[in-house]
């Protein structure tokens, strides 16, 4: 940590005042990141000890940003110590930004205009700015190649397959893998291949995607890191919605030079294939092997894509042995059990003001919290906060400002925590949250951002938001 705030010290000619880390057990990677600010200045922190792979991004940060593409910029590095600050995006993900603007199947048009702009990049890492990137720092290795493609079948083979107690026959399954690899090999592989592009991985600010964690890229083929967007297990695309993003990001693909349709679509089946290997291969090393159970609530998202790929796609080779260890994966009871547990209680939360009425249960069960806002401090008498809302800097800087207002966040909190909890273990599916006040535009919305906030990411907990008197003003 020491040697964040020299850099951080360093670089703005100040201490940082306010030290956050930002990733905690649900992290994969090994990094620690931390957000280092002072007064308006804010900057990412990052210590890891691998340090080719620390050079990796550092050089391809650099790199994509002489191309003019959205990443971080560099502030200070310290490769002897495995430590860098960069660009601060702020909080929302790709993915949070998906969960707030979905119900379900119907993902609202911000959402998928989101995406839309994350795939008309894409083309520019991988074509543009592919072109004359330094392939030597690339680590672990400088391609998609036959060593790189082993590496994740076995890791599927072995931390899953086994793991999850699937039988299978090795030999017959070794000859399938080689079919498999010698295919996607045959595909054209001379472009920058992003590796990890998925939602958790791509940061909206001010609407706009700006792009991380690309340090494991690589050269390889167009098609993987579009699959492994589009096939991002706990984003759960619709299928409609994913031949939309996939036609447009072929569209795109003409405007750099890209190959066509036809030969795209040949091996693009392929390739979503062996990213779910990879991915299903992950789960089971962190889920089954190393026990953190957390890991495992995206394997009933995988398994989904799974059906849907042997209900609706041909490969243009056979791979018997591969589909059978799939069957025998969908109608396994153990696998089973965990798309049961991923079955998420959904924590609707609710602004209102209690002059337009009580809020309805919409869920239909009843029940639920409704918590009095009008007790603390209301922006909304003063002047300058009165065309703001509760979502808005200035309003949420003069409420954490309030001593009571974190003592009613933390009384909150307490009993959701607990009625969540116990929801859980009874196998409850709803619970509502609804926060009150005058107008319904400034203390009951920011309550409600936060304890929206606290529960994302939640195992298990699906979070619903809706500001009701946002959405619907009084006339």
């Amino acid at each position: 940590m020491d040697v964040l705030k020299k850099l951080f010290e360093e670089r703005f000619r100040s201490a940082p005042e306010r030290i956050q880390p930002l990733q905690g057990e649900l992290g994969g990677s090994g990094r620690k990141i931390i957000r280092l600010a002072s007064g308006s200045v804010s900057a990412i922190g990052i210590l890891y000890g691998v340090r080719e792979e620390n050079a990796a991004f550092l050089e391809f940060s650099r790199h994509f940003r002489r191309h003019g593409l959205p990443v971080p910029e560099i502030y200070a590095e310290d490769l002897e110590h495995g430590a860098y600050l960069e660009e601060d995006f702020g909080d929302t993900t790709l993915f949070e930004f998906l969960s707030k603007n979905r119900e379900g199947e119907n993902i609202a048009p911000a959402a998928v205009e989101a995406y839309r702009k994350v795939v008309a990049v894409l083309p520019r890492f991988q074509i543009e700015a592919g072109r004359d990137l330094d392939y030597s720092v690339c680590y672990p290795r400088g391609s998609f190649d036959r060593q790189s493609i082993a590496w994740d079948l076995n890791y599927f083979k072995y931390y899953f397959l086994r793991l999850a107690g699937i039988s299978f026959n090795e030999q017959a399954l070794e000859d399938d893998f080689d079919s498999l690899t010698t295919f996607l090999l045959s595909a054209d592989r001379d472009y920058f291949m992003y590796r990890d592009f998925q939602s958790r991985n791509i940061m909206l600010c001010e609407g706009e995607p700006f792009f991380l964690d690309y340090q494991g890229g690589r050269k390889g083929a167009l098609q993987y890191d579009i699959a492994s967007l589009l096939y991002d297990a706990k984003a759960d695309l619709p299928p409609l919605l994913r031949q939309q993003l996939l036609d447009l990001y072929i569209e795109r693909l003409g405007d750099f030079g890209g190959i066509g349709r036809e030969a795209f679509l040949h091996y693009f089946y392929a390739y979503v294939y062996v990213r779910i290997l990879q991915a299903l291969g992950a789960y089971g090393f962190r889920g089954f092997y190393e026990r953190k159970a957390h890991f495992l609530q995206s394997v009933p998202y995988a398994l989904k894509n799974l059906r849907w790929l042997l209900h609706n796609v041909k490969l243009p080779i056979a791979l018997p042995t591969l589909m059978g260890a799939f069957n025998s994966m969908l109608a396994s009871e153990k696998l089973q059990g965990l798309a049961s547990e991923a079955d998420n209680l959904t924590v609707r939360i609710l602004s209102f003001s209690f002059h337009r009425g009580m809020p309805k249960d919409e869920s239909g069960h009843g029940g639920g919290f409704v918590f009095d806002g009008r007790s603390l401090p209301n922006p909304g008498r003063e002047e300058r906060f009165k065309a703001l809302t509760g979502k808005d800097a200035a309003v949420i800087e003069y409420l954490n400002q309030q001593e009571g207002v974190h003592h009613f966040l933390a009384s909150v909190m307490s009993l959701v925590d607990a009625s969540v909890n116990s929801y859980q273990k009874r196998g409850f599916k709803h619970l509502m949250v609804s926060f009150g006040c005058t107008g319904g535009q400034h203390r009951s919305v920011f309550l409600a951002e936060q304890v929206a906030k606290r529960l994302r990411g939640r195992n298990g907990v699906e979070v619903v938001l809706r500001h009701r008197e946002l959405e619907t003003p009084a006339q």
